[in-house]
């Protein structure tokens, strides 16, 4: 009888316990979820563009490249349009112009640009005019001078006349006549006479180079054309000559 009343007491001991126990355990609070992680914004587009050559003549082309990330479409102006991802194009602007490629993406959109300058094309060239025969004739076909009362060929008239023949083989289609010509002093038949001995002394030294006979004509007009009319040495040297004409 008496272990059943320890019993009893035990077991209101221990239920007394869990009681107790079970009121003083505080309540469990769930934690809230976490909130929704957000998807990263768009990429921006980006684009480069490059010309192969800055500055052109009129009528020159340039090769415009490009480069972009992150774009769905791209537009390339002025006169090109739509292009790829990437690439490359010739152009020839008539004048200056400023090229816009645009890269438009999810994330927005972006420029470059390249400039290619025209400067003006240079003149045709001109053709030089050519110098007539006569110029030529001028240019090129020396007098020979004489000494006093002489008909000899001295040294100055032999590069003169060696220029002459130059010439004349070099234009074999062209003749001339061998004028001799005196200073004022001495008679008018003596003076013609020494005329046609310089005269045919210069054209025998042209045959000598080459210059067929035949196409060098002789005549002497002594002292009655001179080319200076003054009564000094100086006119006197002038007028002692071999002097060509072309015919």
């Amino acid at each position: 009888m008496r272990t059943r009343t320890n019993t009893k007491a035990l077991f209101g001991v221990l239920l007394a316990v869990v009681v107790f126990g079970a009121a003083c355990k505080k309540p469990v609070v769930q934690a809230p979820p976490p909130p929704p992680v957000e998807a990263p914004p768009p990429a921006r587009p980006t684009v480069t563009l490059q010309a192969s050559s800055t500055l052109i003549q009129k009528g020159e082309s340039a090769t415009l490249t490009w480069s972009s990330t992150n774009a769905t479409s791209l537009n390339l102006s002025p006169g090109v349009g739509t292009v790829t991802a990437e690439g490359s194009t010739r152009v020839t602007p008539a004048d200056s112009t400023t090229y816009t490629i645009t890269a438009t993406g999810p994330g927005g959109s972006a420029d470059a640009t390249a400039r290619v300058s025209v400067a003006p094309a240079p003149p045709a060239p001109t053709a030089s005019r050519q110098p007539t025969m006569e110029e030529l004739f001028t240019k090129e076909v020396k007098d020979a001078y004489f000494d006093y009362d002489k008909a000899d060929i001295r040294s100055d008239a032999r590069d003169a006349l060696t220029s002459t023949a130059q010439f004349l083989r070099s234009y074999p289609q062209v003749k001339v006549v061998l004028e001799g010509h005196c200073d004022e002093r001495g008679s008018t038949e003596y003076n013609l006479a020494l005329g046609d001995r310089r005269a045919a002394a210069a054209k025998q030294f042209l045959v000598s180079l080459g210059i067929s006979g035949d196409r060098v004509e002789t005549v002497s007009y002594g002292k009655e054309k001179p080319f200076c009319t003054a009564s000094t040495e100086d006119c006197y040297m002038q007028n002692r000559r071999g002097h060509f004409v072309m015919k």
